[in-house]
């Protein structure tokens, strides 16, 4: 079976396109008495290719989605206490419900940003959103264009905004916006041509091996918020289809400093529920398990979600109880701990785990190289709760093609 790939513009060229985007919105609470805060302003800049490229498969595959790099500035709403963040974010936009909508598109960008107020145990301690500089941002839209004129596209915005830390530091709640938008897109051609050429990709597949090794970091809890190392390695297998879309499964092994350091300094907890923990500090400091991996490969770029399963990671059961925990003074002064309950919430937490972030290739995927090196950058979580912060490299093995007959 092939395909037939036919674009709106030239398959040689690749169009570049420039937006000026105003959102307005609403920061929502990120915790109880968190600050009051007025309409967020945001005005973000991006700069765009169509990917009209026969020679990139992957962009015929997925119907030539739109690809480039935003910058952004945000302000909160509250100047004093959450202040004002500064955004990059790599994006992809796709075409959505074609034939019924055809100006409806799908935004996604996921980068950094910066934020120049956190939270402050004395001056800002009902802020208990950000706590660091630098953090994860994460943009989602639905577009629909209203109007084109020339070379200029009126559109409006529906989405939301995410910034956190990626919990390397404590507290981590975490900056989440909803917001609309008007923005304009300026074409770098004032009109497309039409190119009757059609390029046929046939389908096939292809096997693969990855291996990476990871240097992660996290904060353990409020009480223990000291960035530590988490070293990782993983290995999978699986298929590429189409040379665009990556799926397989596999197993990872991590080490968490901050565990074995509890462990060996005789934390509280280990003493009053697992004292056998003593016996063998990195042992129990150690995670492993299984996972399936889906990627979406763009050339040098890849976008990844790995959805696992924890079969070993004994610590975490003292990591629920000294997060979800909370301390309190009664009348006389005297201070309490109460420690997070192990429910079923705890259960599924400590079983499921989940990793979401980018690679970039060393080769351009769109030659489906037999070796490969990447580098990538990556939030572990549990379930959809940060775990920590990491940078891997690694190695992609392809085996020989199989195409198809048809």
């Amino acid at each position: 079976m092939s395909i037939q790939c036919q674009s709106d513009a030239n398959l040689d060229e690749e169009t570049s396109f420039f937006i000026l985007e105003l959102m307005l919105g609403k920061t929502m609470e990120a915790n109880t008495d968190f600050p009051e805060t007025n309409l967020q302003k945001n005005l973000f800049l991006s700069l765009g290719y169509y990917n009209f490229n026969q020679n990139k498969e992957w962009a015929a595959r997925l119907n030539y989605p739109k690809t480039g790099l935003s910058l952004g500035y945000t302000d909160f709403g509250n100047s004093e206490k959450v202040g004002q963040a500064i955004s990059l974010l790599p994006f992809i936009e796709f075409s959505i419900l074609k034939k019924r909508i055809p100006n409806l598109n799908v935004h996604v960008g996921f980068g950094v940003s910066y934020t120049n107020t956190q939270f402050n145990e004395i001056d800002n301690p009902f802020n208990r959103a950000i706590t660091t500089d630098f953090n994860w941002s994460f943009k989602s839209f639905l577009y629909y264009d209203l109007y084109k004129k020339n070379k200029i596209t009126y559109r409006f915005g529906l989405g939301y905004l995410h910034h956190s830390n990626g919990h390397t530091r404590l507290p981590n709640q975490g900056l989440n916006s909803l917001l609309a938008s008007i923005s304009a897109k300026f074409d770098s051609n004032k009109k497309q041509v039409h190119n009757n050429e059609m390029h046929n990709f046939k389908s096939k597949s292809q096997n693969y091996l990855t291996w990476r090794v990871g240097l992660g970091q996290n904060v353990l809890s409020e009480e223990f918020n000291t960035k530590k190392e988490v070293y990782s390695f993983a290995m999978n297998a699986g298929k590429i289809i189409n040379n665009t879309f990556k799926f397989g499964g596999g197993f990872y092994y991590r080490f968490y400093e901050h565990y074995y350091d509890y462990i060996n300094n005789d934390g509280s907890l280990i003493e009053e529920q697992l004292p056998h923990f003593k016996d063998n500090p990195f042992g129990y400091a150690t995670n492993f398990g299984l996972f399936a991996t889906s990627e979406l490969l763009l050339g040098h770029v890849g976008f990844e979600f790995d959805i696992g399963l924890n079969i070993y990671k004994p610590f975490y059961k003292i990591d629920w109880q000294l997060n979800q925990g909370y301390t309190f003074e009664n009348n006389n002064g005297e201070t309490f701990v109460v420690l997070g309950e192990l429910d079923w919430y705890y259960e599924i937490k400590r079983t499921v785990s989940s990793r979401m972030g980018l690679k970039y290739y060393l080769w351009s995927t769109n030659k489906a190289p037999k070796h490969n090196l990447f580098v990538g950058a990556h939030i572990n979580a549990n379930l959809g709760q940060a775990d920590f912060t990491e940078l891997s490299i690694g190695y992609t093995y392809r085996f020989n093609y199989k195409e198809s007959t048809e």
